[in-house]
C-alpha cells in the first residue's frame, strides 16, 4: 500500500473532510474551517472519495510553474508603471500595456507583481457583502473565538486592565480566560497553551485584526506573519481574521456578560489587585460554563492532543533568526549567548539559527530543529569598566597606593567636573549665531527627486526605497519649499 505524507494543514483538511462525510457539518462550514470556497470544497470531496487522501496532497509540489512571469517582463512592467502609465489603476494599466506595448498580462498578475514593488492601485473601492447570521459549529473544537476586553474589572475607581476571553463557538463555553495589563502576545500565548492543556488543539481560531494576530504593513507591503500566527500555523491550527465586530458576536457577548456579573463578583470578593481577580476567575470560569452553556449539535469533540514530537514551549515562544559570529556568540536583545560546539559540528559561526525566547523569559538556540547548548557568554571589556572608564572591580597595588586608591579616584573625579564646569561656561560665553551655508549639489539633486516622487503619488517610504535617501531626510525635504540651508560647519570664534 502505498504511503502519503500530509503536511499539518492537509491533516487538518482530511480531518474536516472525514467529518462532511459523516454529516456533522455542511459544505458552507467545511469551506470556512479550510479556508477556501464551497466549489473547490467540493472538489476536494469528489477527489478524496475517488483517490482517498493522497487527492489532498498538491500535484505541483516542488514543480516549476509553466506560465510564470519571466524576471525581464516583471522589470518592464514595474518601470512602465511608474514612469509613463503612472496614476493609472491596475484594471486600466493592463488595458494600456495590452493595447500600447503588445504586453498580454492578466489583470491579477499584474495587481501581484505591482504589489510586491509597493505600487498599489490608487482606486480602493470593493462591493458591500451581504450579512446574514451565522450558524454554530456542529462539534466542539472546531471553531474558538478569542478576543480582549478592556474594562475597569475592580470598580469605577480600580484601574483598567485586560480580561483575555477563548469561547468555543459550539457550546458558548468559556475554554480559557486570563487577566493581564494590555492585549501582547505573551499573554495570549499562554491563554491558548492554558486552553490546550485543558482540552486540546482546535481546528480553527476566530480573531479580530489586531497587531497581535495579523500584520497590516502600510504602502501596499506584502504582510508578514506575526509570532502568534507563525504559532499557530506549526501547531495546525486555522486562523480566520473577522471583518467586523458582529462577525465574532459570541465572544462580544460573553465579554459584556463578564463585565456585569464578574465585577460584582470581584467586589463581593474584596478582590484589589490582578492576582486577587484571577483567583476568583476561576470558580467564575466554572460557574459561568455550567449556566450559559449550550450542548453541540453532535457529540464528536474535534479538540485534538498534542503531537507526542511537538513541544509546546518551543512553538508558543518568541522566535528571532539570528546569525552567528566568527567567535560563535548570538546577540538577541541585551543579551549574548555562547554556542557551545557540538558532537557533528564543532563550529557555527556564519550560520543562521533561531533565538527561542520562551514565556518565562529563558533564551535556546536552535539550529535545522536541533537545540544548540549555549551558555550566557562572557562580558567584554568595556562592561566590565566604570562609569569613569575605571573598573569596578578594585585594581591591585601596583603604584604603592594601598588605601589611598579611593581617594586618588576621587580626587581625578572632581578635577574632570571643574574641567566639565569650565566648558559649560566657556560654550555659553562664546555663543555665536552661525551663518547659514549653501545647499550643495548633491542636497539640490536630492530634494529635487523627492519632490518628483512625490509628484507621482509615492509614499515617504516608497520615496526612501526609490531615491535611498533617508527617510527622516525625506521628511525634511518634503516639508521644505527650496533645498534646505543648513548651519555652517565653521566653529564661530571667540567673543
Amino acid at each position: 500500500m502505498e504511503q502519503v505524507t500530509l503536511t499539518q494543514d492537509e491533516q487538518t483538511r482530511l480531518q474536516i473532510l472525514n467529518s462532511l462525510l459523516a454529516d456533522y457539518m455542511t459544505i458552507d462550514q467545511a469551506a470556512t474551517l479550510m479556508g477556501v470556497s464551497t466549489h473547490h470544497t467540493r472538489r476536494l470531496l469528489a477527489a478524496y472519495r475517488k483517490e482517498g487522501a493522497a487527492a489532498l496532497a498538491h500535484g505541483n509540489r516542488g514543480r516549476r510553474p509553466s506560465n510564470i512571469t519571466s524576471e525581464t517582463m516583471r522589470s518592464r512592467v514595474i518601470h512602465l508603471a511608474r514612469t509613463r502609465y503612472s496614476g493609472a489603476n491596475h484594471t486600466h494599466l493592463s488595458e494600456l500595456l495590452r493595447e500600447h506595448e503588445g504586453i498580454d498580462i492578466g489583470r491579477t498578475t499584474l495587481r501581484r507583481i505591482l504589489v510586491n514593488a509597493g505600487l498599489v492601485s490608487p482606486r480602493r473601492w470593493r462591493p458591500p457583502n451581504h450579512r446574514v447570521r451565522r450558524q454554530r459549529m456542529p462539534c466542539e473544537g472546531m471553531l474558538v473565538q478569542i478576543d480582549g476586553s478592556y474594562h475597569r474589572w475592580l470598580g469605577d475607581d480600580g484601574p483598567q486592565f485586560m480580561l483575555l476571553l477563548a469561547v468555543d463557538d459550539a457550546t458558548g463555553k468559556v475554554a480559557s480566560a486570563s487577566f493581564c495589563e494590555y492585549e501582547n502576545t505573551r499573554d495570549y500565548f499562554l491563554l491558548v497553551k492554558a486552553m490546550i492543556d485543558l482540552y486540546g488543539v482546535p481546528i480553527a481560531l476566530y480573531t479580530d485584526r489586531h497587531s497581535v494576530f495579523k500584520h497590516v504593513p502600510g504602502g501596499g507591503l506584502p504582510s508578514a506573519p506575526t509570532q502568534f500566527s507563525r504559532a499557530m500555523n506549526d501547531l495546525g491550527i486555522q486562523m480566520i481574521f473577522a471583518l467586523s465586530p458582529q462577525t465574532k458576536a459570541r465572544v462580544e457577548r460573553v465579554a459584556g456578560t463578564f463585565q456585569d456579573g464578574l465585577v460584582t463578583e470581584l467586589r463581593i470578593a474584596g478582590a484589589t489587585t490582578i492576582e486577587d481577580a484571577r483567583v476568583v476567575l476561576e470558580d467564575f470560569i466554572h460557574r459561568f460554563n455550567e449556566r450559559f452553556g449550550v450542548p453541540a449539535r453532535e457529540p464528536e469533540v474535534a479538540y485534538c492532543p498534542i503531537a507526542t514530537e511537538t513541544c509546546l514551549d518551543r512553538v508558543l515562544c518568541f522566535r528571532h533568526t539570528r546569525k552567528v559570529a566568527r567567535d560563535n556568540t548570538v546577540r538577541y536583545s541585551q543579551s549574548t549567548l555562547q554556542l557551545l560546539p557540538g558532537s557533528d559540528r564543532p563550529t557555527y559561526a556564519g550560520a543562521n539559527v533561531d533565538v527561542l525566547e520562551g514565556l518565562d523569559g529563558q533564551l535556546t538556540v536552535e539550529h535545522e530543529g536541533q537545540i544548540i547548548p549555549s551558555q550566557e557568554a562572557p562580558a567584554r571589556p568595556d562592561t566590565l569598566r566604570g562609569v569613569n572608564g575605571y573598573s569596578s572591580h578594585a585594581p591591585p597595588d601596583r603604584n604603592g597606593l594601598g588605601g589611598r586608591w579611593e581617594a586618588v579616584l576621587a580626587s581625578l573625579d572632581r578635577e574632570r567636573a571643574e574641567e566639565s564646569s569650565r566648558e559649560v561656561v566657556y560654550r555659553e560665553r562664546k555663543k555665536v549665531a552661525p551663518s547659514p551655508r549653501k545647499p550643495t549639489p548633491k542636497q539640490i539633486t536630492r530634494w529635487e527627486a523627492v519632490h518628483a516622487a512625490k509628484c507621482r503619488g509615492l509614499s515617504i517610504r516608497g520615496i526612501t526605497r526609490e531615491t535611498g535617501v533617508h527617510r527622516i531626510t525625506v521628511k525634511k525635504y518634503l516639508k521644505a519649499d527650496s533645498p534646505p540651508m543648513t548651519p555652517s560647519l565653521k566653529k564661530a570664534g571667540k567673543t
